[in-house]
């Protein structure tokens, strides 16, 4: 549904800290699944851990969270900066590798004003790897 030139457009990452390749299903304002890509060639891997590299969980719930803005951006918001209010509920149950494909899979909680609810997971050959609801403001203001 939407290359990375399409979610270049939307948000405002780029490499290394833009962890989104592909948008496979979209719903506006209920639901969205993306794809990325775990290669060893992420910069991360050099540090975590070397001999036994190891996607850290954080950068999946940015990932999880850079879909969710993808969400938003692409549901009709009229923004220039997402941020996070609050991280809840999160879990980590598998370990990521290079080689893996993470299944990103958002659904929008609540939305109200700028402010938006999610609920997401992080899969790998279907099974969780991470899963986490978090909160974000969506703002026309740049930093």
């Amino acid at each position: 549904m939407m290359n990375i030139l399409d979610i270049m457009k939307k948000l405002p990452h780029r490499y290394p800290f833009l962890l989104v390749d592909r948008i496979i299903d979209f719903q506006p304002n209920i639901s969205i699944t993306g794809i990325k890509n775990v290669t060893i060639n992420e910069p991360y891997f050099q540090g975590h851990f070397p001999g036994q590299p190891i996607m850290p969980g954080v950068l999946m719930i940015e990932a999880m969270a850079q879909v969710a803005g993808v969400l938003a951006f692409s549901s009709g918001i009229e923004a220039k900066s997402v941020f996070f209010m609050s991280i809840e509920k999160a879990k980590f149950r598998k370990p990521v590798v290079p080689g893996d494909q993470l299944r990103l899979e958002i659904k929008v909680l609540q939305q109200r004003g700028n402010v938006w609810k999610f609920s997401g997971a992080a899969r790998v050959d279907d099974k969780v790897a991470a899963e986490a609801d978090f909160t974000a403001m969506v703002t026309d203001r740049e930093i």
